[in-house]
């Protein structure tokens, strides 16, 4: 079945199709859901009350741009409302910060990386998703997480500094790894 034809299918609520289209987007939403949860149990709970809001707001996707991007959008917008609701996320005043360069190097395996930012404190996981996998920019990241820009800036640079410095203690390496 092509995905428009599913995607209507869906905004008439068969469950076939809803079915159907949570078989064929839930592993990618899943990866992303891995990124700004703590843990797979968190994640697999954000995922499953993600699709039930995708399916509940799926009449308003007109069709424009890719759904894909949709999707992606209501799955980060879910998980974000989570994290405010719980005020896991701490303003703090603008201040100065140092900005940290990771450089990953080779053997550093993508499991390990997935690992050690999943372990970041929340605030600073989700703004370090936000700006180096969504491409947000702090302004976007200050209005959808209620904080300053100040505080994406510094939270940002917190957790380039926890992953640099775990990426060191696993490697021994002296040399600096970099995540832009």
């Amino acid at each position: 079945m092509i995905l428009e034809q599913l995607i209507h299918d869906c905004k008439k609520n068969d469950r076939k199709a809803q079915e159907q289209l949570y078989r064929q987007f839930a592993p990618k939403m899943f990866s992303l859901c891995l990124k700004y949860s703590r843990n797979y149990a968190e994640a697999q709970d954000n995922l499953q009350e993600s699709f039930l809001l995708i399916f509940e707001k799926i009449q308003q996707y007109e069709f424009k741009g890719a759904f894909e991007g949709w999707l992606k959008r209501v799955v980060i917008n879910y998980i974000l409302q989570q994290y405010r609701k719980k005020r896991l996320l701490n303003s703090i005043d603008d201040q100065d910060f140092e900005e940290v360069e990771v450089e990953l190097e080779d053997g550093i395996s993508v499991e390990f990386l997935m690992k050690i930012i999943q372990e970041l404190p929340d605030r600073y996981r989700l703004v370090f998703n936000l700006t180096v996998f969504e491409n947000y920019t702090h302004q976007e990241i200050a209005d959808a997480l209620g904080i300053s820009v100040g505080t994406s800036k510094s939270n940002l640079s917190r957790a380039k500094l926890i992953l640099k410095q775990k990426i060191e203690n696993n490697t021994g390496s002296t040399k600096m790894p970099s995540i832009k």
